[in-house]
C-alpha cells in the first residue's frame, strides 16, 4: 500500500512519518512530498531513509492515501489532483474544514461523517480536536447549550519559525525573523490566528464553527479567546460548558474518564492535573479540574491537554486514515 505525505519536512509533516512507523506502517511504501526546494533531500523514517519527491510525482504514483501538511494554499492546489487518481486525502490545513461536502473527522466521535465517495477529509484544528473529543460524552448524553473557552496555545502550532524564535530569545540572540509581533520568551499575548472584522481570530472562530461541524449542532453556542504562551508541549484549554440537563458530578466524571482516547487526571489532594509538560509526545487527551460552576446551573468548568501536533494534529489524521482502512 502506497501512503503519500504531503509537506514531510516540516514540523507535522515529520511528526506524521513519526506516528505511521509507531502504528505499523513502517514496512509500507510511503512517499515523502514536499516542496521543490525539499525534493531529493533525505528523511528518516522506520529505520531507514526516504528520499523526499515533488508533490507531482506523488500524485503520479497514486497512492490510496495521502496526509497533508503543507499548508490550505497547497491543498486547495494539490488535494483535488489526488483525489481525481483515486486517492483518499486527509487534510491538515484550514483549506476544507468549512466546506459542506467535506466531512470534518474526529474518528472517535463522527468517523461515519465519512461516506465511501469521500475522497477529501478534513483533519480539524488542533484546539478544536481535544475540547471536542473531551467534551463529546457530555454532548451525547446531555447535550452543550454553550461553551466559553480560553486557549493557552503552544508556539508549535504556529510551526518551526516560532520555535527558532523562542530559542534564540531564551538564549539572548539577535533574530531576525520574527514569527510573532512581540517577543514571546517570558511572555504571553492574546493573538492566535489572523484578527477578523468582529474584533475575533480566526483560531477562535475555527473553534466556533469546527465544533459545531464535528457534532452537528449549529445550536451551540461558543465563546473563545486564544492566547499564545511560550510552551513547546502542548495546548491547555480552560473550558466552561454548560450543559442542556442537570448532571451529577461524579457520573460527569466517570463519562469523561470513559471516553477513548481521554485520559482523566484530576486529583487535587496529589496535585495532579493536566499540564504540557506531561502530555508531551502523547496520543491522548487529558482533562482534570473537573469541577461545578456555581454560578448557573447545569454547568461546569474543566481544564484540557493535549499535544498539539500529536492528537492535535498527526495522529488525528493517521487515526482517520486508520479507521477508513477498517471499515
Amino acid at each position: 500500500m502506497k501512503i503519500a505525505v504531503v509537506g514531510a519536512t516540516g514540523l507535522v509533516g515529520r511528526e506524521m512519518l513519526t506516528v505511521l512507523a509507531e502504528r505499523g506502517f513502517g514496512g509500507e511504501e510511503v512517499l515523502a512530498a514536499a516542496s521543490p526546494k525539499s525534493v531529493g533531500k533525505k528523511i528518516a523514517f522506520a529505520g531507514r531513509e526516504l528520499t523526499v519527491v515533488s508533490v507531482e510525482d506523488a500524485i503520479a504514483a497514486a497512492p490510496r492515501y495521502a496526509i497533508f501538511s503543507a499548508g490550505a494554499a497547497a491543498s486547495r492546489q494539490y488535494a483535488p489532483l489526488f483525489a481525481e487518481r483515486g486517492t483518499t486525502v486527509i487534510d491538515n490545513s484550514s483549506a476544507w474544514r468549512k466546506d459542506r461536502d467535506v466531512p470534518l473527522v474526529v474518528p472517535e466521535i463522527n468517523i461515519d461523517a465519512v461516506h465511501a465517495s469521500d475522497r477529501i477529509i478534513a483533519n480539524p484544528n488542533c484546539s478544536t480536536i481535544q475540547m471536542v473529543l473531551a467534551l463529546s460524552a457530555l454532548q451525547r448524553e446531555y447535550g452543550i447549550r454553550r461553551i466559553v473557552v480560553s486557549t493557552y496555545q503552544s508556539i508549535t502550532g504556529t510551526g518551526i519559525k516560532a520555535v527558532r524564535q523562542l530559542e534564540a530569545e531564551e538564549a539572548g540572540k539577535e533574530n531576525s525573523e520574527m514569527a510573532y509581533p512581540y517577543p514571546i520568551h517570558r511572555n504571553l499575548f492574546p493573538h492566535g490566528g489572523d484578527f477578523l472584522a468582529d474584533g475575533y481570530t480566526t483560531e477562535e472562530q475555527k473553534l466556533v464553527d469546527e465544533t459545531r461541524k464535528i457534532y452537528d449542532d449549529a445550536s451551540i453556542m461558543v465563546s473563545a479567546t486564544v492566547a499564545r504562551v511560550p510552551v513547546v508541549g502542548g495546548h491547555s484549554e480552560s473550558v466552561n460548558v454548560e450543559l442542556k440537563k442537570e448532571f451529577d458530578i461524579d457520573e460527569v466524571r466517570r463519562l469523561i474518564a470513559a471516553t477513548p482516547g481521554v485520559v482523566m487526571q484530576d486529583d487535587p489532594a496529589r496535585n495532579l492535573y493536566p499540564m504540557p509538560i506531561t502530555a508531551h509526545g502523547k496520543d491522548e487527551v487529558f482533562v482534570g479540574r473537573l469541577r461545578r460552576d456555581p454560578s448557573q446551573p447545569c454547568t461546569l468548568n474543566l481544564w484540557v491537554v493535549a499535544d498539539n501536533i500529536r492528537k492535535g494534529a498527526a495522529t488525528n489524521a493517521v487515526q482517520i486514515m486508520q479507521a477508513l482502512m477498517k471499515r
